[in-house]
């Protein structure tokens, strides 16, 4: 009896164990999908103006929720989404309350389509529109995670709770290098509200549409949920120093940083004998500046002697310059098999000028790219075969020559001939 209880209890912590080892790995394996699965947090304006009816003959609230249930329908499966809305809850004068009336209506995460759509039911145009609290709070909404993170902002007002500008607070998300995008889509063909809802998207490398009919909402949501969905690299964040001996060793990727007006950023790559060094740096004007300005990349030595430079120009008509440079290390010799790597700077240095009363802190934001591959093939030397040299081109072209001169003799003996016969 005692044994049989023993073989019991042993077999029922064997098939714990089994249970245990089974469970631990999946457990494992939806913490990685969602720790990578990207993420979109649609933040909607329901201040008391979303009751006008301007849209397809029905009131603007109607077009976002008409336009939130087609996109909850198509949100693929792997997307975490969630809802915060502006201005859904308080109807009061008091501006210090009206400008906290932000709240999560769905939290970010796996889509209960059915429950999602049931709280966007609920909505009613109440109140004011603090954008700039809101898209904070977005941005607390999507911390964490590997994966793409968007927030989608979609208003038909100004902010009404400066000085908190909105403008300021998508610089800042920017600022703190998370690799979050904001895109904005505007309900109203609205001077101000363009420019407004343009620059909180340009700070973040977003997009701003202004649209006017629900199928167009529809649409551009739907695509803006998509685009989430796709893999996309991260930029790294990074803090170049201000000259070569202090800066960060880099390696191949893509990486992210801010310079200040009138300064100067310094990075480091190790390029080893027979790679080649491809550098490419983009900086956007992400608040009003003055035309005509510049970016200069340069790739030099640690002693300061320059190895090659790229630079470019612009005037106003463009808000994000680029250059890049290309640096291709000679294969070491057979007594230099390992040699070391060598230590390049590179450089960056732009010309923006910030506008009159422009704040000009932080400094823009700036996009680096380095990759560091093998180095090309050595180049054919076309001399080597004898074809450069002036006696083998000449004696090519003697016998081109000649036998042209055969051809042309025996076509003009044949032409006679045949004269002759007729």
């Amino acid at each position: 009896m005692i044994i049989r209880t023993r073989l019991a209890a042993g077999a029922c912590a064997l098939l714990a164990l089994l249970a245990a080892g089974v469970a631990f790995p999946a457990g494992a394996v939806a913490d990685e999908v969602s720790a990578t699965a990207p993420k979109v947090d649609l933040v909607l304006d329901v201040s008391g103006s979303m009751r006008a009816r301007d849209i397809d003959g029905q009131s603007r609230m109607a077009a976002a929720k008409q336009a939130f249930n087609e996109v909850l329908d198509a949100t693929p499966e792997e997307v975490r989404l969630g809802i915060r809305t502006l201005g859904a809850d308080y109807p009061g004068d008091d501006r210090k309350t009206g400008c906290k009336d932000t709240a999560q209506l769905y939290p970010v995460g796996p889509l209960d389509r059915t429950e999602a759509k049931a709280a966007v039911a609920t909505l009613t145009p109440t109140g004011w529109t603090p954008i700039g609290p809101a898209l904070l709070k977005a941005a607390e909404d999507l911390d964490g995670g590997e994966g793409s993170k968007r927030i989608v902002l979609i208003s038909d007002g100004e902010d009404t709770c400066a000085p908190l500008d909105p403008c300021e607070v998508a610089r800042e998300i920017a600022a703190k290098g998370i690799g979050l995008t904001i895109d904005t889509l505007g309900l109203v063909p609205n001077t101000k509200l363009r420019q407004q809802l343009s620059c909180i998207a340009e700070a973040t490398g977003g997009t701003f549409t202004s649209v006017e009919h629900t199928e167009e909402l529809t649409d551009k949501v739907n695509q803006l949920v998509d685009r989430a969905a796709d893999p996309v690299v991260t930029p790294v964040a990074t803090d170049g120093a201000d000259r070569c001996e202090k800066a960060p060793t880099l390696k191949s990727g893509l990486y992210t940083d801010r310079e200040e007006f009138g300064q100067q950023r310094w990075y480091r790559v190790d390029v080893r004998p027979g790679q080649e060094l491809r550098a490419s740096v983009s900086v956007a004007a992400d608040r009003a500046v003055n035309p005509s300005y510049g970016v200069l990349v340069r790739a030099v030595t640690t002693t300061g002697r320059e190895i090659v430079r790229g630079e470019a120009a612009g005037t106003g008509r463009t808000d994000v310059v680029s250059a890049g440079l290309r640096y291709p290390k000679a294969e070491a010799d057979d007594d230099e098999e390992n040699a070391p790597a060598e230590a390049v700077c590179l450089q960056v240095t732009h010309s923006f000028s910030a506008g009159s009363g422009v704040k000009t802190t932080p400094g823009l934001p700036l996009e680096l790219t380095v990759d560091v591959v093998d180095g090309p093939s050595p180049a054919r030397d076309v001399a080597s075969f004898g074809l450069g040299r002036g006696w083998w081109l000449l004696g090519a072209l003697i016998l081109a020559g000649f036998l042209a001169g055969l051809v042309w003799g025996w076509l003009s003996r044949w032409r006679v001939a045949v004269w002759r016969t007729n």
